[in-house]
């Protein structure tokens, strides 16, 4: 199977696209993968969760100007409705979700 480019990733049909830009090395990135897994399991069917790791993936993190990890950018319909870097509690992440499921 071909990967898909990222654009195509974004632009998921149906649900909202939530990509956690992420390092390995990135504490706040690791305390925020147990609330990732959460939310993706609590939108599961509604939203599309990608993890894409900077260090691999320059070019996307290029792309979107990601400066500082954790980065989480939320797509609609492929555009970028929201955006946020550094650690940010669950219930706030739902919230900006669930505007858009």
């Amino acid at each position: 199977m071909a990967k898909k480019s990222f654009k195509e990733l974004i632009s998921s049909p149906g649900m909202p696209v939530l990509v956690d830009f992420y390092a390995d090395w990135c504490g706040p990135c690791k305390s925020m993968n147990p609330v990732i897994q959460q939310v993706a399991s609590q939108y599961s069917g509604k939203l599309k969760v990608i993890k894409v790791n900077v260090d691999s993936n320059q070019s996307a993190a290029a792309q979107f100007k990601v400066q500082g990890v954790p980065t989480f950018i939320l797509f609609s319909k492929g555009q970028q409705v929201w955006r946020q870097s550094g650690a940010i509690p669950a219930q706030q992440l739902t919230q900006v979700i669930q505007q858009y499921v």
